[in-house]
């Protein structure tokens, strides 16, 4: 007797890829960037953004759109810097997918933003998984969590344009073979922007920032 096999999964990706289209054309007519950014809990994602926010603040007008499954925390430090913020709890979900991409888009009022940060829930694999109609995705792994990660969790490391390292300040601390991790990216993903920085201290920074600047000027 013949088993039929149904893969469920290809309807559900089809109808989040046909509205992720609509979240880029959405953008695309109010002339704003949208930036995925992806990561671990407690890879600095919240300062990270904060000081690219703080180089890039004269020049563009930057909104937030921090995703939780619960809690305002993040959220509550963007707005206590002046960034404009929206909360978004995502109902138990472990990532942002388009749908809720564009329902917190529209509720955002989004009119006059060069650029939108969307804070993804913090994991390495839920994230990776769905297209949330972002422009850039991009990904921020500390320098604690160790230079594997590409081995361990290839996905999100295939769908960024950019991976930021954070904490290079923390260096003597932690063993981390930068030719290693880059050639492990690399491996997976040719084009992808590999960047060491500390958010922290503005280490290396500015590598980071004119590349999305250069981003920003094509959008």
């Amino acid at each position: 007797m013949a088993v039929k096999v149904i893969d469920v999964n290809v309807g559900i990706f089809e109808e989040n890829d046909r509205i992720a289209g609509e979240v880029r054309a959405f953008n695309k007519k109010n002339g704003t960037l949208m930036v995925n950014i992806m990561a671990s809990p407690g890879s600095g994602k919240t300062t990270t953004l904060l000081r690219t926010i703080d180089d890039l603040g004269d020049e563009y007008t930057v909104g937030v759109m921090e995703a939780d499954i619960d809690a305002t925390v993040d959220a509550e430090r963007m707005e206590d810097a002046g960034v404009r913020t929206m909360q978004i709890h995502t109902g138990g979900e472990c990532a942002m997918d388009a749908a809720m991409t564009m329902s917190a888009l529209q509720e955002f009022d989004t009119a006059g933003l060069d650029l939108i940060f969307l804070e993804n829930v913090g994991n390495l694999v839920c994230p990776a998984e769905t297209d949330t109609g972002a422009d850039l995705n991009v990904e921020i792994l500390s320098l604690p969590e160790g230079d594997d990660k590409p081995l361990k969790y290839p996905l999100m490391f295939t769908v960024c344009q950019a991976v930021i390292v954070n904490k290079i300040d923390t260096r003597k601390f932690f063993e981390f073979d930068d030719e290693a991790f880059v050639k492990r990216v690399h491996e997976l993903n040719p084009m992808a922007e590999v960047f060491f920085v500390s958010a922290k201290t503005g280490e290396n920074f500015d590598a980071w920032t004119d590349w999305l600047r250069n981003r920003l000027e094509d959008r």
